[in-house]
């Protein structure tokens, strides 16, 4: 699957809940998972490769494959703690974004089955991040706005050198 990246109109959406839950969409969630591996990614958003619905697969420190359609935050907690991250959608960018350290979610799996997951360490972190995608929210516009506005500098002059 092709990976959007920055610029892409799809990431700037709020994406729309999915209906059903049918092969389709569990053949979407295997082949982002296919592509999140491939990327060396923790986490892939389903407007990241081009479709603007609410679900996002995460696979992180503990190394379980884990799908969310239709997440909801419910919960965050009031420690905050920083962290380097990354955006397959905005390759070799990595800055320090300060998030809740733990975070309740509630989503359907691949099965239509509800389930409430609370997270802490990277697997919050990860679910955030993933979630803001859904919401239009790249990690960028959580940082200082000096060196958001390098790496999009950067990156328009990386696609114009594309397109050329």
């Amino acid at each position: 699957m092709e990976v959007m990246t920055l610029g892409e109109e799809v990431l700037r959406q709020k994406a729309q809940p999915v209906s059903e839950i049918d092969d389709g969409i569990r053949e979407l969630v295997r082949e982002m998972f296919v592509t999140m591996a491939e990327k060396d990614g923790v986490g892939l958003a389903a407007p990241q490769v081009g479709k603007s619905i609410r679900l996002f697969v995460a696979k992180a420190d503990d190394d379980v494959e884990r799908t969310f359609i239709n997440p909801q935050i419910i919960a965050t907690s009031q420690e905050t703690c920083g962290y380097e991250e990354g955006c397959l959608s905005i390759p070799k960018s990595w800055e320090n974004v300060t998030r809740p350290e733990r975070v309740t979610v509630q989503a359907l799996n691949e099965r239509g089955r509800r389930f409430t997951l609370e997270a802490d360490g990277l697997l919050a972190r990860v679910i955030q991040h993933e979630y803001d995608h859904l919401e239009g929210i790249l990690f960028i516009d959580r940082i200082d706005p000096a060196k958001k506005a390098k790496i999009e500098e950067r990156f328009q002059k990386t696609a114009a050198k594309k397109e050329a």
